[in-house]
């Protein structure tokens, strides 16, 4: 694998939705791996990034091991990539920022209907939760942003082919379109 272009993903809070339009690059992933190789991912079991050229966060941040996970990226990747509604401006999760997190919990863990045993999870390994769902520039800086819900495939692999040739990535207004 030397020499290839070392790329890592994560989720944050959101869908996963931007992950599937990764893979709606479809065939064009054989092509990619041939000069990729992709480090932490939803396709490795590699559980932290390191040292990588490329690094894609979807999803917005909802709890501290967001915040982990972002800051690392941010320390291991050359160049950071948002992608979708949830990391550019919090997204779906972040319609909870309407509500205080003690609403949130009430409802979801005490007050819901159709629980059987109303109990707040309360296991240490469970990341703690934010008082607000934030969009992931505001927690570290991102060198570019990529808007969708999700972006569609040829976006994202347009993106891709920019940044692995070294141009930068432009998109033509017929190129920006969402489903």
């Amino acid at each position: 694998m030397k020499g290839k272009i070392k790329i890592a993903t994560t989720s944050l809070a959101g869908c996963f939705g931007c992950h599937m339009s990764i893979l709606d690059i479809d065939e064009r992933l054989i092509d990619l791996v041939d000069i990729v190789e992709f480090n932490r991912s939803p396709l490795t079991d590699i559980k932290h990034a390191s040292q990588c050229d490329i690094g894609i966060i979807e999803g917005a941040v909802a709890n501290s091991e967001n915040v982990e996970v972002l800051r690392e990226f941010r320390r291991e990747c050359k160049t950071l990539v948002a992608i979708g509604a949830c990391a550019l401006n919090g997204g779906v999760p972040a319609m909870r920022n309407h509500y205080s997190l003690t609403e949130c919990i009430k409802e979801s863990y005490l007050d819901g209907i159709g629980l059987d045993n109303p109990m707040v999870p309360n296991d240490p390994d469970l990341p703690k939760l934010l008082d607000k769902v934030h969009p992931v520039q505001e927690v570290v800086k991102i060198d570019y942003f990529l808007p969708g819900c999700p972006p569609p495939a040829d976006m994202i692999w347009k993106m891709l082919t920019d940044l692995l040739a070294g141009r930068e990535p432009v998109f033509t207004p017929q190129q920006i379109y969402y489903d």
